[in-house]
């Protein structure tokens, strides 16, 4: 039997820039991406993923540089959905993008009420094992999200309070992992929604990433089944992976 390989959507960083501040990892960097270094290390990223699954691509769009930031686009579940509606303006014209992307590629599309932020699979993540979604808020996405994606997907959602401005999308403090683990960053959750991750996920399943790993964007990782593509980590992180 043919096994299907999953899909990753990329867009190559051709018009990447630091032209605004919207995060604090922003702040002291603007005008200073090196474009050459960034295709180079987005190629290879490509090269390594296309080893695992199949790397859809889309095309840049001039003058919009965080295009580059894919897992913002939206959401998927099989052939289901759900658009960003970006809280910071300047991300903003990118939906108009990502949403005909998803239309063209037959996927239904749900696009929430736009007074409500949400941010794709930066704050949406699909447990690896178990059929619920851990999604953020307090920074991107909005809480009132959770129940229209929850209704849309026929899926539990288990709402993630961030507090640390540092780690604004879940996706950079925390990572589903196959066959029950789950890699998290517990200092940038509120103290119910760590009572919340450890009560669902057993101690020994769990990953805690220590604070110079999280700073290195470890919980940022890509898991194609046994296979984890992450930053360069700490040996005791490895270990653990």
């Amino acid at each position: 039997m043919e096994i299907t390989k999953e899909r990753l959507l990329m867009c190559p960083p051709d018009y990447f820039q630091v032209d605004y501040v919207i995060n604090p990892w922003m702040a002291d960097n603007v005008g200073l991406v090196n474009l050459d270094l960034t295709r180079a290390q987005w190629r290879e990223l490509r090269d390594v993923i296309n080893e695992y699954a199949d790397v859809v691509e889309m095309e840049p769009v001039a003058d919009l540089p965080d295009m580059v930031f894919t897992a913002n686009a939206g959401v998927v579940y099989g052939n289901k959905a759900i658009a960003s509606h970006f809280t910071p303006i300047e991300r903003r014209p990118e939906e108009v993008h990502f949403k005909k992307w998803f239309r063209e590629n037959g996927f239904e599309l749900f696009a929430l009420d736009k007074k409500i932020g949400f941010e794709g699979a930066g704050d949406c993540l699909r447990d690896r094992s178990k059929p619920w979604l851990w999604t953020g808020y307090g920074f991107r996405t909005e809480v009132e999200a959770h129940e229209e994606i929850a209704r849309f997907f026929g899926l539990e959602v288990i709402p993630i309070k961030l507090i640390d401005p540092r780690f604004y999308h879940i996706d950079t403090c925390l990572c589903p992992l196959a066959n029950g683990f789950l890699m998290y960053y517990p200092l940038a959750f509120d103290n119910a929604s760590r009572l919340e991750i450890e009560t669902r996920i057993p101690a020994d399943k769990r990953i805690v990433v220590d604070t110079p790993d999280a700073r290195n964007f470890a919980c940022n990782t890509v898991n194609i089944g046994d296979v984890v593509i992450t930053t360069r980590v700490s040996k005791l992180l490895q270990d653990r992976l």
